[in-house]
């Protein structure tokens, strides 16, 4: 993990998965089981593993949409996400407007409208604070989906195969994008990173594997290489 200075961790900022099983209503195989995992300081992180291997369930357990058969979880307080089909959650019907749906601080007029240029600057998005959404390609939505969360004061951000839907340009800018709004050295965000692309491993502080619904140990990328 890249070391990274003024970071205040806080204790609401960790997720933390212990002794994790995960089976539907009335079945007996685990589609989790016993998963135990941590992340505990900014960086990006990425869960790596084939269609069908429980990572969309991982993801459903984080943002408490399922509970644990067994196990305990503890979450982060300020949870975003971000899907593979960005209008799946954009609303409104400008960026700026999205993103001020987003802000949940009590500010001025003023202060909002310095936030949503800030936000927008940050993710490659100057200047289309009155753009229509429907204008947008497929990686501007992706950015205004990042902008949102991160407009929401979210510290931790998860990302479901964000880049599947996307041109091979596209792709890369949203990486890079979010590689370095965790590199920050000044209040750095953490994001955990589903994919089943090899080659965006590149970009991750840390990865696991899923293989079946059992979870690896955090470990350097260059370990799921393939040989």
């Amino acid at each position: 993990m890249i070391q990274k200075s003024n970071i205040d961790i806080k204790k609401q900022d960790k997720l933390i998965f212990e002794n994790v099983y995960f089976s539907w209503p009335g079945q007996e195989k685990f589609i989790i089981e016993n998963c135990n995992f941590s992340i505990v300081e900014p960086g990006l992180w990425m869960l790596l593993g084939k269609n069908g291997c429980g990572k969309s369930t991982i993801l459903k357990l984080i943002k408490g949409i399922l509970q644990p058969t067994n196990g305990k979880i503890k979450r982060p307080d300020n949870l975003s996400m971000v899907f593979q089909n960005p209008d799946h959650q954009i609303l409104m019907p400008t960026c700026g407007s999205e993103l001020i749906l987003n802000i949940k601080e009590n500010i001025s007029k003023k202060e909002i409208h310095e936030k949503v240029n800030q936000v927008l600057i940050d993710v490659g998005l100057k200047g289309f604070l009155k753009r229509p959404v429907h204008t947008l390609s497929g990686g501007q939505k992706q950015k205004l989906a990042i902008a949102s969360a991160l407009i929401s004061k979210s510290n931790f951000i998860l990302m479901d195969e964000p880049t599947a839907l996307l041109d091979e340009f596209s792709q890369m800018q949203i990486i890079e994008i979010i590689k370095s709004l965790t590199d920050k050295p000044y209040q750095p965000i953490t994001v955990l990173w589903i994919t089943h692309r090899l080659e965006e491993l590149i970009y991750a502080d840390k990865a696991s594997k899923m293989i079946n619904g059992k979870f690896s140990v955090w470990q350097n990328p260059n370990n799921f290489k393939e040989k």
